[in-house]
């Protein structure tokens, strides 16, 4: 709206000056030239007003600027019939755009002193609260949208949930989309993204969004490639989740990391400031920081070494970049900057790096790294005890529902993964009784829903018989009917969670539900 603002003052001092260029002189050659060098001069000082944050430094001057034009319309309107003095379009430009900058100027200082406080384009507000736990709903204010949390996160890694159109995204009750900025760096490049107008222009996902910034794939890539990322640690020894040296693909440094593409193998590397840039143009409502996840089986220094080391000022340096991006770009939407909380298992780590995170400005937070399952309730409280009330917590991967309810139990706001897309390509679908997969024999001649009284699309218009022979016939629906229903009973379980936090039913629908669905075992 500023740089509208600053336009229409561009044409209208144009227009302002081939009227006055003809009153002194018949030339044309002299007035193009003339015209040329004011035009040039103009938008000149209009861009480099909107680069260098003018505008929010000086909030009514845009507005000044906007009334001297129509007054001076109006005055050269009065001239053609009365006699105006050139004094009085003087001072009367003079006036109107010294009053906006003593204006402005009395608001820079009620900002400064903390008497007056500017909400940002992204804010979080907490609307109810679960007696005796952190557990919480609220609203994520974004550019492109509210969420109302607690929300489950669908996950759209290429800018695509799989097999899903967003529109058949939206009808399942998803708010929010989550890309990774690994992958969307690769193919197509950011840069196609930022010209397109955004992530959510270019997918057409008109809705918040948040970018994940790669780190997952350092380890996916690194010390866990080719491995099972596990949350059990019984049962399993290091070289099941560690992969030896000479055959990662990602090796880090205090730097960043440097990393083979899994498209055509060329080397290239990820830095904090590099994953920012590449978020800033894929144009996310929500970047994290770029952060080391590591393994339940890497010992506590390393933990350490790799907390205090990389990730800790790893997410500093990128809060510095976005800051540097953003007084860049003032023109664009806010993207928000969420640090990532690392620390594995130990209590010490999670709570010093919340506490760290805390004293720093990063606009939420996303708690990650490796979490024991049966520990994921108890690591969550201990990093949400510590975080500030008045952001939005995100955990980042979880899938199950027993997982979802101890981590919106504690404080968490939203909560992603892939799994509903992935385990019904694979042919599972959830029902309250636990998941099923449709290519048992007992399906065949079953022409009920996926699931009796299910609001879905699939559930409303096919048959389990049906999506079967889909599968059976390798046919490319079925993997989108079951992805259609499977977001949308996990979209809606989260829904539950939240309403039952506002009615203050959590606890009694939490164990009826766990209890249904994992067979009696709460």
């Amino acid at each position: 709206m500023s740089f509208v603002y600053l336009e229409i003052l561009d044409a209208s001092f144009s227009f302002d000056g081939v009227i006055g260029a003809f009153a002194i002189t018949s030339n044309v050659v002299l007035i193009a030239a003339g015209l040329g060098i004011g035009a040039i001069w103009v938008r000149s000082m209009t861009v480099f007003m909107v680069r260098r944050g003018t505008l929010k430094n000086f909030v009514y001057l845009e507005h000044g600027a906007h009334y001297t034009v129509f007054v001076l319309a109006l005055i050269m309107l009065f001239s053609a019939l009365w006699h105006v003095p050139e004094l009085v379009p003087g001072l009367a430009g003079i006036g109107i755009i010294g009053a906006s900058m003593a204006a402005s100027v009395r608001v820079r200082q009620k900002l400064d002193s903390g008497e007056l406080k500017m909400k940002k384009p992204f804010y979080y507000e907490v609307r109810a609260r679960l007696s005796g736990t952190l557990a919480r709903t609220g609203v994520i204010h974004t550019p492109h949208g509210d969420i109302q949390t607690p929300a489950f996160v669908v996950v759209g890694t290429k800018a695509s949930v799989k097999a899903m159109t967003p529109e058949q995204v939206h009808a399942t009750g998803a708010q929010v989309m989550l890309a990774n900025a690994y992958h969307l760096y690769l193919q197509p490049g950011q840069e196609l993204i930022e010209k397109a107008g955004g992530l959510a222009k270019f997918a057409n996902w008109n809705c918040p969004t948040y970018t994940d910034s790669g780190g997952f794939q350092v380890l996916s890539l690194g010390s866990g490639f080719k491995k099972t990322l596990s949350m059990e640690v019984e049962g399993i020894v290091a070289d099941d989740v560690i992969a030896p040296r000479k055959e990662r693909q990602a090796w880090v440094d205090d730097d960043g990391v440097n990393f083979k593409s899994y498209l055509d193998g060329s080397m290239r590397r990820f830095t904090p400031e590099h994953s920012m840039q590449v978020q800033h143009g894929i144009g996310a409502d929500m970047c994290f920081a770029f952060d080391e996840l590591t393994s339940l089986f890497d010992g506590y220094e390393y933990q350490c070494e790799s907390m205090r080391i990389r990730t800790q000022p790893w997410a500093e340096r990128c809060l510095k970049e976005m800051q540097r991006l953003r007084a860049l770009h003032p023109e664009r939407p806010y993207q928000a900057v969420f640090g990532v909380l690392q620390g594995a298992n130990y209590e010490d780590l999670r709570r010093e790096t919340a506490a760290w995170m805390a004293e720093r400005d990063f606009d939420g937070y996303g708690i990650g790294g490796a979490i024991e399952k049966q520990r994921l309730g108890e690591i969550v409280r201990w990093c949400n005890e510590i975080l500030p009330e008045d952001r939005p917590k995100h955990m980042l991967g979880i899938s199950e529902p027993d997982d979802m309810f101890a981590a919106v139990e504690n404080g968490v706001d939203t909560l992603d993964c892939v799994s509903p897309t992935r385990v019904g390509r694979n042919g599972a679908f959830y029902t309250f009784e636990g998941r099923k997969n449709i290519r048992g024999a007992m399906y065949k001649e079953d022409f009920t829903p996926l699931l009796e009284d299910c609001l879905c699309y699939t559930c409303q218009n096919y048959t389990r018989a049906y999506v079967q022979h889909l599968f059976r016939a390798k046919e490319l629906l079925a993997n989108t009917l079951m992805s259609i229903h499977n977001e949308h009973f996990i979209v809606g379980l989260v829904d539950q969670m939240r309403a039952s936090i506002e009615d203050g039913t959590f606890y009694a629908f939490r164990d009826v539900w766990l209890s249904r669905y994992y067979h009696g075992r709460t």
